[in-house]
């Protein structure tokens, strides 16, 4: 089982961005799947987590308003749509699957850098 995450990079503050997580080795149609992230010197906080079948989205207050989580179940793929970035939205972004509590998840991604310039 494996979650690969992508689409960080630089962008200047008020910018966008659009991750992606391509999860392979089973289907996770079925389990809520969600974003995580860790700012330098900081610890690991939640971002966003959507359903099985995306009917329910939920989001740190943080980000609420500002990014958007979704997932296409027939390519297996997850999204977080982040628009309006902020320097305090530079940070690591973990994708995850199938969680046992609110913050730990079964299957971790392995990070994408995401880097809001001011």
């Amino acid at each position: 089982v494996q979650l690969q995450a992508s689409g960080g990079g630089l962008v200047q503050a008020g910018g966008s961005l659009r991750l992606s997580c391509a999860a392979s080795g089973r289907t996770f149609s079925s389990v809520t799947m969600g974003w995580f992230r860790r700012a330098p010197g900081k610890e690991r906080e939640f971002v966003a987590a959507i359903s099985g079948s995306g009917g329910t989205t939920v989001y740190a207050d943080s980000v609420k308003g500002r990014f958007t989580v979704s997932r296409d179940n027939a390519k297996n793929t997850l999204y977080l749509q982040m628009n309006s970035l902020k320097p305090e939205d530079t940070a690591v972004y973990y994708c995850a699957a199938d969680p046992k509590t609110i913050s730990t998840y079964s299957y971790w991604g392995q990070g994408t850098l995401v880097t809001v310039s001011s």
